[in-house]
Order: C-alpha cells, then structure tokens, then sequence
C-alpha cells in the first residue's frame, strides 16, 4: 500500500521518525572525521543527537497526550518564558558565544538555543488569537505583528539572523493563511525588502556573505570558503556518489560537516540519487502536513499545522538553497538531518503538537 494511502497523521509520524533515522546516520558519517581531531572520538554528535533525539520524542508524546496543549492560555505563558529566555543570553555564566552570536544558554552540560522556542511559541500564540476572529472579515492588528516582530527583533541583535528570518516567515504565513488583506502584504514585502538590505549595509559579516554568494572565489580561504567546498562535494558525487561514509570533504575541507552543510556530504555520498530520494521524503513530510492541517476539526488546529509546515518548509528550502549555492549563507540547520540538539529537540516539540491538533483524524 502507498505510504500516502495510510492515514495522514501515521504517515507524518512514520515520515517524522524515517528522517530522524537518516539524520543520525549522516551525522555520524559527516561528523565522524571531526570527532576523532578534536575530540579523540568518531561518535560524539552521534550520541549527542540520539539523546535529543530520544528526548524530543518523549517530550513529543506528552505534547500529544496533553489536553494543555491546545489551550490558549497555555501558549500564552509559554510565549511569555520563551521570550524571558532571549534575554537569559545574556546573564554572565549562562549565555556563551557561538560563531559570533550571544545565542546560546548553557546549563549542566547541555546547550539550548532559546530561538528555537520562541519559534514554536509564536506560531502558536498567534493561532490561538488568529482563531477567535478567523470567521469574521481580518484586518489587521498592531498587536499581532508586535508578538513576531519583537522576538525576531531580539534575536536579530544577538544577532541570529537565520532564526530571526524563518520566524517571520512562519508567523507572516500564518497570517496569509488566516486571511489577512493583501494590501497588507505588498506594505510588509516592500518594507521587509528596505530592512534587509539595511541589516546588510549595517552589518560587515552580512555584507561579506553576499560578496562570498556573488563571487566565492574572490576569497577562496576566507568568506567564500564554506560555499567552495560544499559544491567541491557536490560537484563530483555523480549518480550514485560515493558511497556512505566516503566523503572526502569531511576531512576538514568543510567545516563543522555536521551542522547546516550537511546535505552537501550526503549528496556527495549518495549522490544525484541519494538528493532526489531525501527532497521526495521532505516533499511527502510538508504534504501530508498541509493535508492534517485542511483535515483538522478546528480552526486553531489547522492554523497552527499550516504555520508549523510553512516555516519547516521555508527552513528545509532555504537549507537547500545555500549549500547549493543559490542563496548566501545564513546558518540555517536542515530539520531532522543536521547535527544540533535544540534543533532536532524543538522539530519533534512541533511533531508533537501537530500530532495533536490530528488526533481526531486517527480515530
């Protein structure tokens, strides 16, 4: 029988855990080089994400069986300490710098990246707002463009500029959805264009990322790196490519393999293939979304399906996009596949409320 043919919420669930298992074991390929220089160990991403793994799976499951998680109010206080934590970057001790970027807690041993919180927070918040008057003619309210606009703001002087972009990507598609008035749209797109290019202009290390996009090779050892040695391992890798666990850029030609160049090391790998193969089961992932989103009982359900699906997949294109080379490098992970815990943890937290919202199609 066709995956499609089975239910939609077992199909997503089946899909969910299949891209899971093929991110664990590219991360363990990509990152098993990186390991052994500087930690002395082939398998230390790979243990890392399994237990995030395991561990957004459960927290998954109780979101699924939790009455709360469909109320409002809820959401309301979880949109409130999602925010409080933005700031928890910089209390001294707690926040670290990663690349640049004050966005990152750690705790215990363990690293989270608030971002990724609030993303969830404020696609569900705003659903539960946009439902109560979803049945009446939308206009346009202060109030919801303030519940995106400010997180991405604090996210943007951390600055975390890829977080920042796919959160008002996903909360201005839920607003699509809901049915905002297209005068709206064409305001925020142009104003959203100045911004950009304003937040280049005043930001050096952006600048030099659309240089690297436009011509890497002006800077082959510098900013144009990254880009080079990922179409280096695309390049070659052919049909078939060459075989799991032969990559040749993991061997400190491209950085961090690991993490958001991942897709690069499994077309080399795997090749034309292998590429066609993973794009189809993320295409069958934001299908079978959208369908448990039109099928949903409620309007807050389906809106907040439609939002989580919209930013997945504004995430996994934009992923696509700059380790082919068709955007610059934003520093974006490939959801379910690259190497990062709060990353992978927060992608089964959204599994899991979707699931939710679809419970009664399983019956």
């Amino acid at each position: 029988m066709p995956i499609l043919q089975v239910k939609p919420i077992k199909t997503f669930l089946i899909l969910s855990i299949v891209l899971t298992a093929i991110g664990l074991s590219f991360v363990y390929s990509a990152g098993s080089y990186w390991g052994k220089v500087h930690y002395e160990d082939s398998m230390p991403f790979f243990w890392k994400q399994s237990i995030y793994g395991f561990l957004g799976m459960f927290a998954a499951w109780v979101l699924y069986k939790n009455p709360m998680t469909s109320q409002p109010t809820f959401w309301k206080v979880m949109y409130a300490l999602a925010v409080v934590l933005l700031f928890a970057v910089y209390i001294p001790g707690l926040g670290v710098v990663r690349n640049g970027s004050r966005s990152w807690i750690q705790l215990a041993g363990f690293s989270i990246q608030p971002a990724e919180f609030v993303k969830i927070a404020v696609i569900t918040y705003l659903s539960t707002l946009l439902a109560t008057s979803a049945h009446l003619k939308m206009k346009w309210k202060l109030s919801h463009l303030l519940i995106c606009l400010v997180p991405a703001g604090i996210i943007l002087i951390q600055p975390d500029f890829g977080s920042a972009f796919l959160l008002i990507i996903g909360a201005f598609a839920l607003l699509f959805i809901a049915g905002y008035p297209m005068k709206f749209f064409m305001v925020i797109g142009v104003s959203g264009i100045l911004s950009i290019v304003a937040l280049i202009i005043s930001a050096p290390y952006r600048l030099k990322r659309i240089e690297a996009f436009i011509n890497p090779w002006e800077d082959p050892l510098g900013s144009g790196f990254q880009g080079i040695q990922s179409l280096l391992a695309i390049g070659p890798s052919g049909l078939f490519g060459h075989g799991y666990g032969q990559s040749r850029q993991k061997f400190l030609y491209l950085p961090e393999p690991q993490n958001d160049f991942i897709f690069s090391i499994i077309v080399e790998e795997m090749g034309f293939i292998g590429a066609v193969v993973l794009i189809g089961l993320f295409f069958m992932f934001l299908y079978t979304g959208y369908r448990l989103a039109v099928l949903s009982s409620s309007t807050m359900g389906s809106l907040v399906i439609a939002g989580f699906i919209s930013m997945m997949g504004s995430q996994i294109f934009l992923n696509i996009g700059v380790v082919i080379g068709l955007f610059p490098v934003t520093g974006v992970t490939l959801p379910f596949i690259s190497y990062g815990g709060t990353s992978l943890f927060s992608t089964w937290l959204i599994v899991g409320i979707i699931l939710h919202f679809s419970k009664d199609q399983s019956k």
